[in-house]
């Protein structure tokens, strides 16, 4: 037995003997999906079902949820070339009527097989699914026969103004009406919505009990939700609540070089070089002319980007959130320095970037987590100046840009570029504005050789990315 007061002496710990997960397991993330979901839209046309459907899907494939979405549109349209207007849609057309209802049993099929072979875990059934007999069929095929999770969102508007937005905004670029001109579209699809107003019965939760679902009004005006059941309901529940389609502008940069991006080093907390100091400015003077009505701006705890947005006229907020990713062991440290001291790590990372965690630090896979309340906050706001640090808007635009987590580690985010992010119909319109201010590069390409550290990142004063 060891005596009390002897002397207990440590050797400093190193890669090997701190408890870390160089490869985590996707199964092992707090958004494991037990039962598949079936997440099944309703709603008259031009309510926005499509748009919340694709918006739905990134946001889940974002946090690592296998997510993919079904629309019955593409199945009709591939089934016959027989649209040639609204008449198509008329209840008592049944020749029509009876190549929709086979068109949502083989979209329901192929829901079923993807997510019954294990590639999936939600499926997005994108369609009107406007009476109830239809959502009979839904429920019998979804919950008693496969024994997946049904969901049902209902959006709901009736303001004019937004359904013939919506009709201008996407339904004129639709293959339905190649070769039309905008007037007979917006009077087409007009009347195509009648045809379904007839017959429509919107989600009743007296009539239809058994059944969970939630109703968003007037594009998030209001919702309704009605026994929601299990952690991801929960999610896309909150996630629906904080979405709007208000025109609005994101802005997102890097802070100005730092001291320490010159000397290649990653992680700290260092001030900005003089170079930084001269994007800061030229950040504010570009802010400045573009008369950005209701702007606010967000940086990191980390002085470089509160430095960089010292300048900036608008009300500021420092999230900790948007700090840059934990190097653990690795802070301060050069690419050189990390893969002589740990070679073993410095090439796991490169095998797995996305999933693989620093000792002591953090992932990638982490990083997303993290950012998911930036996210949900980024939804809600209007015009936001986003400062922030490589590793965070690399996760910030692999959610804006629907990018998957093998590209996100490798998207390409130099410094003293800003980002202009403009939503569009069903995805975001990005545009990279450069200042003419030189800063070093620290962009590492995915390797070709794992572990193989290139020769322009081990020459002193050459920058590092992390």
């Amino acid at each position: 037995m060891t005596d009390r007061n002897t002397e207990m002496h440590y050797t400093p710990p190193t890669s090997d003997t701190i408890q870390t997960k160089p490869f985590p397991i996707r199964g092992e993330r707090a958004n494991f999906v037990n039962k598949p979901h079936v997440i099944a839209m309703v709603g008259l046309p031009a309510r926005g079902k499509t748009y919340i459907s694709k918006k739905l899907c990134r946001y889940l494939n974002w946090i690592g949820i296998n997510t993919k979405v079904f629309n019955l549109g593409e199945y009709r349209r591939h089934a016959t070339t027989a649209y040639k207007c609204h008449e198509f849609f008329r209840p008592d057309n049944i020749k029509a009527m009876a190549i929709r209802t086979q068109c949502a049993v083989d979209a329901l099929n192929d829901v079923c097989q993807w997510l019954e072979s294990g590639d999936g875990e939600v499926a997005v059934f994108d369609a009107t699914n406007s009476t109830i007999e239809r959502r009979e069929m839904i429920h019998d095929i979804v919950v008693k026969k496969m024994g997946f999770k049904l969901f049902f969102v209902e959006s709901v508007c009736d303001d004019p103004e937004i359904v013939e937005q919506n009709i201008m905004e996407v339904k004129v670029s639709s293959p339905d009406y190649a070769n039309m001109n905008k007037e007979e579209v917006l009077a087409d699809f007009m009347l195509r919505i009648e045809h379904y107003q007839e017959k429509y019965q919107a989600l009743d939760e007296s009539k239809e009990k058994d059944l969970s679902f939630m109703k968003i009004y007037n594009t998030g005006e209001k919702v309704l939700v009605y026994k929601h059941e299990g952690h991801i309901q929960s999610r896309i529940v909150y996630y629906l609540m904080n979405i709007h389609i208000v025109p609005r502008t994101i802005y997102l940069t890097r802070h100005g070089e730092s001291s320490m991006n010159i000397d290649g080093r990653i992680g700290g907390d260092s001030d900005l070089s003089d170079r930084g100091r001269s994007y800061a400015k030229a950040l504010a003077e570009y802010i400045e002319e573009q008369d950005i009505q209701g702007l606010r701006v967000w940086t990191s705890w980390l002085q470089r980007t509160i430095q960089t947005a010292a300048g900036v006229n608008a009300p500021q907020e420092r999230w900790k959130a948007l700090n840059e990713i934990d190097a653990g062991i690795c802070e301060e440290m050069t690419y050189e320095e990390i893969s002589s001291k740990y070679p073993t790590d410095f090439a796991a990372r490169d095998q797995n970037k996305f999933s693989y965690r620093y000792p002591r630090g953090e992932s990638y896979e982490d990083l997303v987590a993290r950012l998911e309340p930036v996210i949900m906050e980024l939804e809600r706001q209007g015009n936001v100046l986003v400062v922030t640090h490589q590793a965070v808007l690399r996760c910030l635009l692999a959610y804006f840009l629907d990018k998957s987590a093998d590209e996100l580690p490798y998207l390409q985010v130099p410094l003293h570029v800003i980002m202009k992010l403009t939503p569009v119909a069903y995805g975001c319109k990005v545009e990279r504005i450069r200042l003419p201010i030189d800063a070093v590069d620290t962009h590492r390409p995915k390797p070709k050789i794992m572990g193989y550290l290139e020769p322009r990142f081990r020459r002193k004063g050459n920058n590092l990315h992390i």
